[in-house]
């Protein structure tokens, strides 16, 4: 079998599990969907809020920091795999938690992989927000939260940049998972690990039409976030009257 038709053989071996709702394929694909999920919206909650505090904050070895989170984007799926296959072995310092080998060991291997991405898209989004932001909510007399929000209803269109850059991430990783999830049928086996499994097998066919499903999930969810955006980048920012009180004159 040539090749094209491999591809041909997938496409329509796609189509025939998605259509007949294939018991086997539902669970790995709701797996892969609420692993990846979990480990971007806890990745965006620490990486926005790190990098908020980052951006915000003047500190001795800020520039340092930065580029340490910049360089942090870049880890190894398999270093993160390893490191944390040996914090969670019976023998390592984790071992009494007992996650190696479960859903929740891929979701802190996954998290691992979004903080970084998150934090520096965070950085970089909220330290180009105009300085002049920043005065003249302190010129009206904002407090330290209020001009945070501000901040990040300003950079809003980045942090939620940030989020689809992580889920991305999160859900075409397989190195990490695999090592701290053991690929394990009807239990750990993502989309991504199986599609490896079903290479290393010969099996093409279901390789690619399980490829063909992950990408068709990136690309709704993408899809979904584009849309967000689009909605974001609609409304209005903050305006000062929602600093000094209903006292203040209101924008019609």
């Amino acid at each position: 079998m040539s090749g094209w038709d491999v591809i041909v053989a997938g496409i329509a071996k796609a189509v025939q599990l998605i259509l007949s709702g294939d018991p086997t394929v539902l669970q790995i694909t709701s797996l892969s969907i609420a692993v990846s999920g979990a480990a971007t919206l806890l990745g965006a909650l620490i990486g926005i809020s790190t990098g908020t505090v980052i951006s915000l904050k003047q500190f001795k070895g800020k520039s340092a920091v930065v580029q340490i989170v910049n360089t942090l984007t870049g880890l190894p799926p398999v270093v993160v795999g390893l490191v944390l296959y040996l914090m969670l072995s019976s023998s390592g310092p984790l071992g009494f938690l007992k996650l190696l080998y479960t859903p929740q060991a891929m979701i802190l291997a996954q998290l691992l992989m979004v903080v970084p991405i998150t934090t520096s898209i965070t950085i970089s989004s909220v330290s180009s927000i105009d300085p002049e932001v920043r005065e003249a909510a302190m010129s009206l007399g904002a407090g330290q939260l209020s001009e945070t929000m501000i901040v990040l209803n300003e950079a809003r269109l980045g942090l939620l940049t940030s989020v689809v850059v992580g889920f991305g991430s999160a859900i075409s990783e397989v190195g990490a998972i695999m090592m701290v999830g053991g690929n394990l049928l009807g239990y750990t086996r993502a989309l991504t690990t199986a599609i490896v499994l079903l290479t290393n097998q010969g099996e093409f066919a279901e390789a690619i039409a399980l490829g063909i499903i992950l990408l068709s999930l990136a690309f709704v969810v993408n899809i979904l976030l584009t849309l967000l955006r689009s909605r974001f980048a609609g409304t209005s920012s903050y305006t000062p009257s929602i600093l000094v009180g209903p006292s203040a004159p209101r924008n019609p």
